[in-house]
């Protein structure tokens, strides 16, 4: 693609979650520390929630990537399973052999037994669940009964939940209130300030071999903030299709106009528009009538 006329090694701009590319701004570096803080502690129910693009996959990757050998680590990036299939699938996950026969009450005992023997290694289990929002409730309640294995210092089992803001609605149902009180730690994953979406874009950039000047112009940061709404996902994909804009065109730099274009041929970005118009719209109208009520 560009990479050539921009002097780069590789896309910085791609949506896939890279650690090699994961830039620590305020929200995702609080969030990690939260998350290590509680894996030390030794809690039970630790969860992560955020929009979709605010980079919750990419930072179960850099946390796991932080868990030193005293920790045996399990990742299930689609927890929309039945119980049974869940405990199969925490089971493989953990390298632990049981037979796929096995009905719920049986997988229960032997993975509690693998916790044992972990713990007698002096090795801790954390598992991590994307997705966490599409748990059906029986699923979630079956987890909770695996966590209440513990110690008289802490939980053989910590559960890091990770999931769209729909999670909460799904913890606020009164059959699963045992787990919803055992959440300890929880943080909220926002997007990117203003003032941060400069030093992401030329992270990136850096990360990706590129050793010019300022790429983007001040115009087309401002616009790239405004209609991305500071989500890393929509900044990634408009950020990517106005550099193929200025390819195209055969120049350096990446301007305001190259930022509209690729905006409006991204649905999110699109619907980002809409609302930033009828915002200022709304603001048109308070204007217009306050200065009604002075001229009466």
């Amino acid at each position: 693609m560009y990479q050539a006329h921009f002097g780069l090694r590789e896309l910085p701009f791609g949506i896939t979650p890279d650690t090699s590319f994961a830039y620590a701004c305020t929200s995702h570096q609080e969030a990690l520390n939260t998350l290590l803080v509680a894996v030390k502690n030794g809690e039970g129910f630790i969860k992560i929630t955020g929009e979709v693009g605010t980079g919750k996959t990419l930072l179960c990757r850099r946390f796991l990537a932080t868990l030193d050998q005293n920790y045996v680590s399990a990742y299930i990036p689609n927890p929309y399973l039945e119980p049974r299939a869940l405990l199969l699938a925490l089971a493989e996950e953990l390298g632990v052999a049981l037979p796929r026969e096995s009905d719920q009450h049986q997988l229960l005992k032997g993975l509690t037994r693998a916790l044992l023997h972990f713990a007698r290694q002096g090795k801790s289990v954390a598992v991590c669940l994307d997705e966490a929002q599409a748990m059906p409730l029986e699923t979630l309640e079956a987890l909770r009964l695996l966590t209440n294995l513990e110690t008289e210092k802490r939980k053989l089992l910590q559960v890091v939940l990770f999931g769209q803001p729909e999670l909460d609605a799904k913890l606020a149902h009164e059959s699963v209130r045992q787990l919803r009180q055992r959440i300890t730690f929880q943080y909220r994953l926002g997007a990117l300030r203003r003032d941060e979406i400069d030093h992401y874009l030329a992270h990136r950039l850096r990360v990706a071999g590129y050793r010019g000047g300022g790429l983007f112009t001040p115009g087309a940061v401002r616009l790239i903030h405004r209609m991305s709404r500071g989500i890393p996902r929509l900044i990634n994909i408009i950020a990517h299709k106005a550099m193929l804009l200025a390819y195209g065109a055969g120049v350096q730099r990446v301007v305001a106009r190259q930022v509209r274009s690729a905006a409006s041929d991204t649905p999110a970005a699109k619907a980002a528009r809409r609302w930033w118009w009828l915002g200022f719209a709304m603001v048109l109208m308070s204007v217009s009538g306050v200065g009604w009520v002075l001229l009466q």
